[in-house]
């Protein structure tokens, strides 16, 4: 009975100093990786995030991997995640590959049913979203647009706007 809570002081004292090496190594990779790491998150960068935590908590609690191992677990993970989106920002067919594109989902007050049916979207959440944005009126909508990063964007109409914001995302055909 008495191993399940407690082995020995030496066990306690490594998850302890590599517990703390290790968070210290992850959040210095972090900060020299930039920004982006850390930025609002698409699918992609959920998967690394999950990732970089799991293998936290290996390096932390399992005797067998060593900081070094971990440190270099960490390291791959964030190498990786940068060439991917510095390719990304470069090469559109990577961005598509990695992020996907916006949806749009509602365009000038009137739902768009395949596309709601391809995203997997149901009207009453798209409806959820224009309330959210303080409005009442569909008609008072230009678009909703379904992010990359799958949160929804409400546009309002605005009588006279130039330069849409909706430029890169495929209209309704």
């Amino acid at each position: 009975m008495e191993l399940i809570f407690f082995d020995n002081w030496q066990v306690l004292l490594r998850t302890g100093i590599i517990g703390v090496l290790a968070y210290v190594t992850l959040v210095l990779l972090l900060r020299i990786s930039g920004r982006r790491t850390l930025s609002k998150m698409n699918a992609f960068d959920l998967v690394v995030t999950v990732a970089l935590g799991s293998t936290l908590a290996t390096v932390i609690l399992n005797k067998n991997v060593t900081l070094a191992q971990g440190t270099l677990a960490f390291a791959l993970l964030i190498g990786m995640q940068y060439a991917v989106t510095w390719s990304s920002v470069r090469a559109g067919w990577v961005r598509r590959i990695v992020t996907g594109e916006p949806a749009l989902l509602l365009y000038r007050g009137n739902l768009l049913t395949k596309a709601l049916v391809a995203a997997r979207v149901t009207q009453g959440e798209v409806k959820a979203a224009v309330r959210s944005a303080g409005l009442v009126d569909l008609e008072a909508v230009e678009a909703v647009v379904l992010e990359t990063d799958g949160s929804f964007s409400v546009i309002k109409k605005e009588p006279g706007a130039e330069h849409s914001s909706l430029s890169d995302v495929q209209r309704p055909g």
